[in-house]
């Protein structure tokens, strides 16, 4: 409102200032937009495809490191919700827990494929993540690294205690143990001499960082960043239903 009495130079004053104001609120209002176009074009980045693949990060909660508290020791609770994710979406392992969460064995819904070359048996649902992974390694890595032993479906647990190994899901490959050791097991893995190897865990494997993008670009995890530096592991932790466009 303006005031009653004001004089011509005041008014103008008053509408300059009311002016100022309106252009504030449209240009807060621009900015909220600019914020949603931002987050829009982000969230369009992350579905962005290649190969026939979505492009995903592999889930956190899924990562082994995520439910291991800091003495080493497993979180009960963390590790179920994950292994209850795994077994609604691959099937079950055998144990009580699963069958209750799945009907479906996850062994029978495996196949063989090739992976480089070699002959591995995975989840049928990530074959074609497995093989998105392949045309990047082809694509980016320029054949610096050959592998000569594939590892995947495995039907009996190599985890002590009641952590449950993600082999028996079939979402897990090994490449290469011999060259590509697990440094944080059970003996005798730590006595390959790569792993006296000093300095970050790119040291104890021979695996180029070429190959470990790949892999992770397309929802796997990597366990060389695990406590155990497993240099040989890898594990789909992405979203199954989500691999395809659909």
């Amino acid at each position: 409102m303006t005031p009653a009495n004001a004089s011509p130079r005041s008014l103008s004053r008053f509408f300059v200032a009311l002016a100022a104001g309106l252009l504030a609120v449209v240009g807060f209002a621009d900015l909220g937009g600019g914020t949603a176009e931002a987050k829009e074009k982000k969230r369009a980045k992350g579905a962005a495809f290649e190969y026939g693949c979505r492009v995903q990060a592999p889930q956190k909660s899924l990562m082994r490191r995520s439910f291991l508290k800091p003495d080493g020791t497993l979180d009960g609770i963390k590790h179920t919700k994950a292994v209850r994710y795994l077994s609604e979406r691959y099937g079950h392992v055998d144990t009580e827990g699963t069958m209750r969460w799945n009907k479906q064995r996850a062994q029978t819904q495996t196949k063989l494929v090739r992976f480089m070359g070699l002959p591995v048996t995975v989840h049928e649902k990530i074959a074609p993540a497995l093989k998105c992974v392949e045309k990047r390694i082809q694509a980016t890595c320029g054949g610096r690294y050959t592998p000569h032993a594939v590892g995947g479906l495995r039907t009996s647990n190599t985890y002590r205690g009641v952590e449950v190994s993600n082999h028996l899901f079939g979402i897990a490959i090994d490449i290469d143990p011999d060259k590509n050791p697990c440094c944080g097991c059970v003996d005798p893995w730590p006595s390959n001499p790569i792993c006296k190897n000093e300095g970050p865990v790119f040291k104890r494997t021979a695996l180029p960082k070429c190959y470990i993008r790949a892999f992770e670009r397309f929802g796997f995890d990597w366990l060389g960043h695990d406590k155990l530096e497993d240099t040989m592991h890898f594990e789909f932790l992405g979203d199954p239903d989500r691999i395809r466009k659909k």
